[in-house]
């Protein structure tokens, strides 16, 4: 049960499946998390046991758990690689049952507020892990509406705490809020039952097991074939040649700011920043604070606040499978720059309704509520947790995605903190400094991050490579080009290749289509215009 091969029972689709199930209910518990204070925090019952804390005391209770989250992935960045995905998951999901358990439990404030620290810090060794786990197990084409099916699911447990909120406000006492914070133990449970029975990634395996052969098993496993099939051999020596040359330098962690001929620093700095922007778009002040909004920035009483929470989350779930088809045929760079253009356009006519402050103006500041986390799913929800672990080298892989989901919940933190005494002090002028942060996250997006999508992990680390760059061509000669960092017209040019190799493999075979891709994506992507 706890080998890290896990049960050779399952192969094929259904250990995908049920991977997928436990890093999506490790999501669940995030978004669970998220939404549930949105209702905790507006119950007379928690206010009168936490002895009627001040807005800007609520907002610091309300951000502790990101600073616990913050606190377990850089934990995480320390422990994960030598752990392994599966061992780090189930680590993360006992911290977060113990910190849950806590909360639930509470009777002041004190006690609250390290539960809250408790539970961040399991939820940052899952939000570390998982997006590594699932990319790692997943073939190139399918990569990203897999993270997909995570991010939807953590919305999922958004809607959930949501309506779980609304169903117990009509119950008095303290049951209702204390019914909610350790309904989440249900879900945390699940993955300690499941995840001792799944194995660890090929990668992690052939990198850290010191057999080989039982990577190559799992991965043979995962892909339903035998181990000596070619699709799987090749994915083998894919990784095989990966790890020999990350392996060539020594480990540490001053490897996040080495370059190794991969720029490896500068795809850290990429994986941080975008988590961090994912913060400064302003989601979590819908996220947690929906009912807090209706009700200050609207007028709303309680139960109609929580009421319509519950559809605003709903809608969110709903919006999220669009992503599933609109991430790996459109790619990420596209829907980042777009959808933050996106929200940046809603915000501004959210200020505007709330600055109005009249009947009609409040129905149509409810509109753009909705279309903000629409525009939200579809572009920074699942491209960022995908990102980092698609963007990063294996050799700082772990390391990195956890100091980058440790940049998202400090930014996290810090819109928590600020959204009850700004929309209280500066009430719509709020929104108009996330617009401005929003055009900015787009301008970064589209002068620095390259495409990864359609691309294996071990092809990404090749499009980085030093080499002459020639194969630009006309390229350069493009104004955008010249303001644009290189690697991005690089990846592009790579990904047309890619899609090329696959148009072709009806007539060239497999094996001979996949040689002549990874021999352009080698030279740039010479002969792509002929």
């Amino acid at each position: 049960m706890i080998d890290r091969q896990g049960a050779s029972q399952l192969s094929g689709p259904p250990l995908i499946a049920a991977i997928t199930s436990v890093c999506s209910a490790g999501f669940l518990l995030f978004g669970y998390d998220q939404g549930v204070m949105s209702g905790v925090v507006v119950s007379q019952y928690w206010l009168a046991q936490m002895s009627h804390p001040s807005t800007v005391m609520i907002g610091t209770i309300t951000a502790l758990y990101d600073v616990g989250a913050a606190l377990g992935a850089i934990c995480a960045a320390f422990t994960a690689e030598p752990l392994g995905r599966k061992r780090s998951l189930l680590l993360g999901a006992a911290i977060l049952t113990l910190g849950s358990i806590i909360m639930g439990a509470a009777f002041e404030r004190v006690q609250f507020m390290v539960s809250r620290i408790v539970t961040g810090v399991g939820i940052g060794y899952i939000t570390s892990v998982t997006p590594v786990y699932q990319s790692e197990i997943s073939s190139a084409a399918q990569r990203g509406w897999h993270v997909c099916c995570q991010l939807t699911t953590m919305l999922g447990g958004l809607m959930l705490a949501y309506w779980i909120n609304y169903g117990m406000y009509y119950h008095p006492g303290s049951v209702q809020w204390r019914f909610p914070l350790l309904f989440q133990c249900v879900f945390s449970l699940y993955i300690l039952a499941v995840t001792p029975w799944l194995p660890d990634t090929p990668r992690w395996l052939m990198r850290h097991a010191g057999a080989p052969d039982q990577g190559l098993a799992v991965l043979a496993r995962l892909r339903g074939e035998a181990p000596e099939h070619p699709v799987v051999q090749r994915e083998k020596d894919e990784i095989v040649e990966a790890i020999g040359i990350e392996s060539k330098e020594e480990g540490s962690w001053l490897d996040l700011f080495k370059g190794h001929g991969i720029a490896s620093h500068k795809r850290f700095y990429l994986a941080l920043g975008i988590q961090f922007m994912q913060q400064m778009s302003g989601i979590n002040i819908v996220t947690y604070y929906a009912p807090t909004l209706f009700q200050s920035s609207l007028g709303m009483t309680q139960e109609m606040a929580l009421f319509l929470g519950c559809f605003l989350q709903l809608w969110y779930v709903l919006a999220s499978f669009l992503t599933w088809y609109l991430i790996d045929r459109i790619g990420r760079r596209k829907l980042f720059v777009t959808m933050a253009l996106g929200m940046s356009l809603v915000l501004v006519s959210e200020a505007i309704c709330v600055a109005l402050n009249t009947p009609r103006a409040a129905i149509a500041a409810v509109v753009f509520v909705f279309l903000f986390e629409a525009c939200f799913t579809w572009g920074w929800m699942a491209t960022v947790w995908l990102y980092p672990a698609e963007i990063l080298p294996l050799k700082i892989r772990a390391k990195g995605a956890a100091l980058a989901a440790a940049a998202d919940f400090l930014g996290n933190f810090l819109v928590v903190e600020i959204t009850p005494p700004a929309l209280a002090n500066i009430g719509y002028r709020t929104y108009i400094i996330f617009a401005v942060l929003n055009v900015a996250n787009a301008a970064v997006v589209w002068c620095f991050y390259p495409e990864t999508a359609g691309q294996t992990l071990e092809a990404v680390d090749r499009v980085f490579a030093k080499r002459d760059d020639g194969f630009l061509g006309e390229e350069r000669d493009r104004w955008y080009r010249k303001v644009q960092w290189e690697m991005v017209a690089r990846a592009a040019r790579a990904r047309e290749v890619g899609r090329r190799a696959e148009g072709q493999r009806g007539g060239l075979g497999g094996a001979e289509a996949g040689k002549g891709y990874e021999e352009r994506v080698e030279r740039g992507g010479e002969g792509l215009s002929s």
